[in-house]
């Protein structure tokens, strides 16, 4: 009887022991789902101090073109972010021909490999997102996308398309949509089914997205983007906003 007891205190410490190790962060770093048959990577940031009870909210960072999580991770800085202020933070990586090198997100007119093999990216990340919640405990009510060019494109799209579980989107030059090339028809986002908040930054001066649209550098001259002014102005109207703009400037940095 006592050897009995001994073996299930024994194995109950062990239990607790792993899942304090789980809790403290042994998962961060590289993970992986399966997803239309392709192995999807995600690199994975769980805050300092995580319980495991209380629902917090979850980040996902979108690299860009020619990316990967690797490189948004150390970039961005959000992981630190995160345990300053208690999110999951998650960068998933797009597809290519090599693993982890040379990556891009099917925007709908862009961009590379994952447009050309049509990708179903907004599926990835809205299995990716059922995935994160059945493991961890998510605030639903606060699901972030935030991603940089191309990784912003993406961003725009699964904005419309996931508005049913998305609270708000961060796009860092961007754009809506546009031409994949001179001679391809335009494709835009749909229509959101709900209203979304949205904070979108783009430099005046971009040279790959340009803030007034068109043509880009490193486009072949074939891909045309739509402008800052028609991406924020299909925001303004379908989250019914005042067409008129607020507008405040702090030195060379304007917000409307």
């Amino acid at each position: 009887m006592i050897k009995y007891y001994m073996n299930w205190k024994i194995l109950f410490i062990i239990i607790l022991s792993l899942a304090s190790l789980l809790l403290s962060g042994c998962i961060n770093g590289e993970q992986s789902i399966l997803w239309n048959g392709r192995v999807r990577f995600y690199n994975i940031h769980i805050p300092d101090g995580y319980d495991g009870i209380t629902p917090i909210p979850l980040v996902i960072v979108l690299h860009g073109g020619g990316g990967n999580a690797q490189h948004m991770e150390e970039k961005t800085g959000f992981s630190d972010l995160s345990d300053e202020n208690g999110f999951i933070v998650v960068y998933p990586e797009g597809t290519g021909k090599f693993k982890h090198r040379f990556l891009t997100w099917n925007a709908g007119y862009c961009c590379g490999y994952a447009l050309e093999d049509n990708i179903d990216d907004v599926g990835f990340i809205r299995e990716l997102i059922k995935t994160l919640e059945e493991k961890f405990g998510i605030d639903t009510c606060r699901i972030y996308i935030t991603g940089h060019s191309n990784g912003a494109m993406l961003t725009y799209r699964i904005g419309a398309e996931l508005s049913d579980i998305v609270a708000a989107i961060a796009p860092v030059a961007g754009s809506i949509g546009g031409y994949a090339t001179n001679n391809s028809q335009i494709w835009v986002i749909p229509e959101p089914a709900y209203p979304i908040s949205v904070i979108a930054i783009h430099g005046r001066y971009d040279s790959h997205i340009p803030y007034n649209g068109g043509h880009g550098e490193n486009t072949s001259g074939s891909r045309i983007d739509l402008s800052v002014n028609e991406s924020i102005g299909f925001w303004v109207e379908y989250d019914r906003c005042n067409p008129i703009p607020e507008v405040e400037k702090n030195g060379n940095i304007t917000i409307t």
